[in-house]
Protein backbone atom coordinates (compact mmCIF):
# COMPACT_ATOMS: atom_id res chain seq x y z
CA UNK A 1 0.00 0.00 0.00
CA UNK A 2 1.41 3.63 -1.10
CA UNK A 3 2.11 6.22 1.47
CA UNK A 4 -0.56 8.10 -0.51
CA UNK A 5 -3.19 5.53 1.18
CA UNK A 6 -1.46 5.79 4.47
CA UNK A 7 -3.88 8.62 6.09
CA UNK A 8 -6.71 6.17 5.28
CA UNK A 9 -5.41 3.41 6.74
CA UNK A 10 -4.33 4.99 10.25
CA UNK A 11 -8.13 6.55 10.49
CA UNK A 12 -9.61 3.04 10.01
CA UNK A 13 -6.92 1.89 12.56
CA UNK A 14 -7.91 4.93 15.16
CA UNK A 15 -11.46 3.45 14.66
CA UNK A 16 -10.65 0.16 15.30
CA UNK A 17 -9.14 1.22 18.29
CA UNK A 18 -11.90 3.05 19.60
CA UNK A 19 -14.72 -0.12 19.08
CA UNK A 20 -14.34 -2.58 22.08
CA UNK A 21 -11.94 -5.75 21.39
CA UNK A 22 -14.57 -8.20 21.77
CA UNK A 23 -16.35 -6.34 18.50
CA UNK A 24 -13.79 -6.39 16.47
CA UNK A 25 -14.15 -10.71 16.26
CA UNK A 26 -16.91 -11.42 18.05
CA UNK A 27 -18.70 -8.44 15.95
CA UNK A 28 -22.48 -8.61 17.04
CA UNK A 29 -22.38 -11.89 19.52
CA UNK A 30 -23.69 -9.79 22.27
CA UNK A 31 -26.53 -8.06 21.03
CA UNK A 32 -27.27 -11.42 18.94
CA UNK A 33 -27.31 -13.81 22.07
CA UNK A 34 -27.62 -11.58 24.98
CA UNK A 35 -30.96 -12.81 26.74
CA UNK A 36 -30.63 -16.16 25.55
CA UNK A 37 -33.43 -15.29 22.58
CA UNK A 38 -31.34 -15.17 19.29
CA UNK A 39 -28.87 -17.57 17.44
CA UNK A 40 -26.02 -16.89 15.62
CA UNK A 41 -26.71 -15.92 11.97
CA UNK A 42 -26.51 -18.78 9.04
CA UNK A 43 -23.84 -18.66 6.24
CA UNK A 44 -26.35 -16.80 4.12
CA UNK A 45 -26.93 -14.01 6.37
CA UNK A 46 -23.21 -13.63 6.84
CA UNK A 47 -22.79 -13.23 3.06
CA UNK A 48 -25.45 -10.20 3.04
CA UNK A 49 -27.47 -12.42 0.56
CA UNK A 50 -30.77 -12.56 2.40
CA UNK A 51 -31.16 -8.66 2.72
CA UNK A 52 -28.99 -6.85 0.62
CA UNK A 53 -31.55 -5.48 -1.79
CA UNK A 54 -34.32 -6.36 0.62
CA UNK A 55 -33.96 -5.19 4.24
CA UNK A 56 -35.82 -6.64 7.28
CA UNK A 57 -36.30 -3.86 9.12
CA UNK A 58 -35.67 -0.65 7.28
CA UNK A 59 -38.03 0.61 4.89
CA UNK A 60 -36.82 1.43 1.68
CA UNK A 61 -36.42 5.37 2.19
CA UNK A 62 -34.51 4.57 5.25
CA UNK A 63 -32.39 1.79 3.36
CA UNK A 64 -31.96 4.55 0.85
CA UNK A 65 -30.71 6.87 3.41
CA UNK A 66 -28.59 4.39 5.38
CA UNK A 67 -26.34 3.12 2.10
CA UNK A 68 -25.46 6.96 1.96
CA UNK A 69 -24.48 7.50 4.92
CA UNK A 70 -22.54 4.69 6.19
CA UNK A 71 -20.94 5.44 2.36
CA UNK A 72 -19.83 9.04 3.95
CA UNK A 73 -18.57 7.66 7.30
CA UNK A 74 -16.25 5.07 5.38
CA UNK A 75 -16.11 5.40 1.92
CA UNK A 76 -14.57 3.57 -0.93
CA UNK A 77 -11.05 4.60 -2.17
CA UNK A 78 -7.81 3.79 -4.03
CA UNK A 79 -6.68 2.07 -0.71
CA UNK A 80 -9.70 -0.07 -0.55
CA UNK A 81 -13.44 -1.08 -0.16
CA UNK A 82 -15.87 1.45 2.01
CA UNK A 83 -18.83 0.38 3.73
CA UNK A 84 -21.10 -0.52 1.10
CA UNK A 85 -18.75 -3.34 -0.15
CA UNK A 86 -18.16 -4.21 3.30
CA UNK A 87 -22.02 -5.01 3.94
CA UNK A 88 -22.38 -2.70 6.89
CA UNK A 89 -25.97 -1.84 5.94
CA UNK A 90 -26.72 -5.48 5.89
CA UNK A 91 -25.13 -5.48 9.21
CA UNK A 92 -26.70 -3.08 11.15
CA UNK A 93 -30.11 -3.76 9.66
CA UNK A 94 -29.61 -7.60 11.11
CA UNK A 95 -28.95 -5.85 13.78
CA UNK A 96 -32.04 -4.24 14.56
CA UNK A 97 -34.21 -7.35 15.31
CA UNK A 98 -31.43 -8.83 17.92
CA UNK A 99 -31.68 -8.04 21.59
CA UNK A 100 -29.33 -4.82 20.93
CA UNK A 101 -31.85 -3.64 18.87
CA UNK A 102 -34.93 -4.21 20.96
CA UNK A 103 -32.94 -2.33 23.74
CA UNK A 104 -33.29 -5.46 25.52
CA UNK A 105 -29.52 -5.36 27.14
CA UNK A 106 -29.96 -2.04 29.05
CA UNK A 107 -32.48 -0.52 31.35
CA UNK A 108 -35.28 1.19 29.89
CA UNK A 109 -37.33 1.88 32.21
CA UNK A 110 -37.58 5.07 33.84
CA UNK A 111 -36.64 7.94 35.19
CA UNK A 112 -34.64 9.08 32.66
CA UNK A 113 -31.94 12.08 31.98
CA UNK A 114 -30.55 12.72 28.97
CA UNK A 115 -28.65 15.35 29.89
CA UNK A 116 -26.37 13.20 32.47
CA UNK A 117 -23.12 12.08 31.66
CA UNK A 118 -22.04 9.14 29.71
CA UNK A 119 -21.11 7.16 32.95
CA UNK A 120 -24.21 7.20 34.02
CA UNK A 121 -25.42 5.16 31.06
CA UNK A 122 -28.18 5.54 28.34
CA UNK A 123 -30.99 7.67 29.40
CA UNK A 124 -32.86 6.83 26.89
CA UNK A 125 -36.46 5.61 26.14
CA UNK A 126 -35.77 4.31 22.62
CA UNK A 127 -34.21 1.11 21.62
CA UNK A 128 -31.62 1.62 18.87
CA UNK A 129 -34.08 0.50 15.98
CA UNK A 130 -36.64 3.23 17.57
CA UNK A 131 -33.47 5.41 17.19
CA UNK A 132 -32.83 4.89 13.91
CA UNK A 133 -36.36 5.50 12.76
CA UNK A 134 -36.84 8.84 14.43
CA UNK A 135 -33.04 9.71 13.42
CA UNK A 136 -33.29 9.39 9.66
CA UNK A 137 -37.17 10.40 9.54
CA UNK A 138 -35.84 13.22 11.33
CA UNK A 139 -32.38 13.70 9.41
CA UNK A 140 -34.52 13.58 6.03
CA UNK A 141 -37.14 15.78 7.07
CA UNK A 142 -34.19 18.37 7.96
CA UNK A 143 -32.62 18.02 4.47
CA UNK A 144 -35.84 18.87 2.43
CA UNK A 145 -36.63 21.95 4.52
CA UNK A 146 -32.98 23.27 3.77
CA UNK A 147 -31.84 21.55 0.67
CA UNK A 148 -34.52 22.27 -1.92
CA UNK A 149 -37.06 19.32 -1.09
CA UNK A 150 -34.30 16.66 -1.27
CA UNK A 151 -33.77 13.79 1.05
CA UNK A 152 -30.36 12.89 2.16
CA UNK A 153 -29.71 10.02 0.00
CA UNK A 154 -30.08 12.82 -3.01
CA UNK A 155 -28.08 15.16 -1.72
CA UNK A 156 -24.40 16.27 -3.14
CA UNK A 157 -20.95 14.55 -1.11
CA UNK A 158 -20.35 17.76 0.34
CA UNK A 159 -24.04 18.94 1.53
CA UNK A 160 -24.28 14.68 3.13
CA UNK A 161 -20.66 15.61 5.06
CA UNK A 162 -22.13 18.56 6.14
CA UNK A 163 -25.21 17.17 7.16
CA UNK A 164 -23.64 14.67 9.06
CA UNK A 165 -21.37 16.86 10.72
CA UNK A 166 -24.10 19.03 11.86
CA UNK A 167 -25.50 16.06 13.67
CA UNK A 168 -21.87 14.93 15.10
CA UNK A 169 -21.87 18.44 17.06
CA UNK A 170 -25.79 18.16 17.73
CA UNK A 171 -26.31 21.55 15.87
CA UNK A 172 -29.75 20.09 13.91
CA UNK A 173 -32.60 20.29 16.51
CA UNK A 174 -34.65 16.73 15.97
CA UNK A 175 -37.80 16.26 18.09
CA UNK A 176 -37.93 12.95 19.09
CA UNK A 177 -33.74 11.67 19.60
CA UNK A 178 -31.26 14.39 19.90
CA UNK A 179 -29.18 14.47 16.45
CA UNK A 180 -25.93 14.00 18.54
CA UNK A 181 -26.88 10.73 19.88
CA UNK A 182 -29.10 9.56 16.57
CA UNK A 183 -25.04 10.27 15.14
CA UNK A 184 -23.54 8.14 17.80
CA UNK A 185 -25.26 5.14 16.84
CA UNK A 186 -24.98 5.20 13.52
CA UNK A 187 -21.26 5.90 13.17
CA UNK A 188 -20.85 3.40 16.07
CA UNK A 189 -22.66 0.69 14.26
CA UNK A 190 -20.86 1.75 11.04
CA UNK A 191 -16.91 0.67 12.70
CA UNK A 192 -19.01 -2.49 13.94
CA UNK A 193 -19.95 -3.31 10.64
CA UNK A 194 -16.88 -2.70 8.90
CA UNK A 195 -14.57 -4.47 11.65
CA UNK A 196 -16.81 -7.02 13.08
CA UNK A 197 -16.14 -10.76 12.39
CA UNK A 198 -17.85 -11.41 8.97
CA UNK A 199 -20.10 -14.07 10.54
CA UNK A 200 -21.79 -11.45 11.57
CA UNK A 201 -22.90 -9.73 8.40
CA UNK A 202 -20.39 -7.12 7.53
CA UNK A 203 -17.46 -7.04 6.92
CA UNK A 204 -17.34 -8.92 3.46
CA UNK A 205 -14.62 -10.45 2.47
CA UNK A 206 -12.53 -9.19 5.02
CA UNK A 207 -12.81 -5.86 4.05
CA UNK A 208 -11.82 -3.91 7.08
CA UNK A 209 -9.76 -6.46 8.28
CA UNK A 210 -7.39 -6.57 5.00
CA UNK A 211 -7.22 -2.54 4.90
CA UNK A 212 -5.65 -2.52 8.50
CA UNK A 213 -3.92 -5.85 8.21
CA UNK A 214 -5.47 -7.39 11.15
CA UNK A 215 -5.52 -11.57 11.32
CA UNK A 216 -9.07 -12.24 11.96
CA UNK A 217 -9.53 -15.34 14.62
CA UNK A 218 -6.24 -17.21 13.47
CA UNK A 219 -5.45 -19.09 16.13
CA UNK A 220 -1.75 -18.51 16.74
CA UNK A 221 0.34 -15.64 15.57
CA UNK A 222 2.40 -14.94 18.34
CA UNK A 223 5.95 -15.08 16.63
CA UNK A 224 4.76 -12.11 15.30
CA UNK A 225 4.07 -9.96 18.25
CA UNK A 226 7.88 -8.99 18.84
CA UNK A 227 8.41 -8.14 15.09
CA UNK A 228 7.20 -4.50 14.97
CA UNK A 229 7.09 -2.94 11.21
CA UNK A 230 7.44 -6.81 10.03
CA UNK A 231 4.29 -7.30 7.35
CA UNK A 232 2.43 -10.14 8.51
CA UNK A 233 2.40 -12.34 6.04
CA UNK A 234 -1.14 -14.30 5.98
CA UNK A 235 -4.79 -13.72 5.31
CA UNK A 236 -7.31 -12.78 7.80
CA UNK A 237 -9.29 -15.89 9.27
CA UNK A 238 -13.40 -15.75 10.25
CA UNK A 239 -14.21 -16.98 13.27
CA UNK A 240 -15.96 -20.09 11.30
CA UNK A 241 -12.90 -20.90 9.46
CA UNK A 242 -13.11 -19.14 6.41
CA UNK A 243 -10.00 -16.98 5.01
CA UNK A 244 -9.17 -13.92 3.62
Amino acid sequence: MSNNHEPRRRFLRQMLAAVPAASVTAGGALSLTACGDAAAPSAATADGARHASHPEYFTADEWRFLQAAVDRLIPEDASGPGALKAGVPEYIDSQMDTPYGHGKIWYMHGPFHPDQPPEFGFQLNLAPREIYRHGIKACDEHCRRHYGGKPFAQLAAADQDAVLGQMEHGKIEFEAVPSATFFAFLLSNTKEGFFADPIYGGNKGMAGWKTIGFPGARADYADWIDQPGAKYPYGPVSIDGRRG
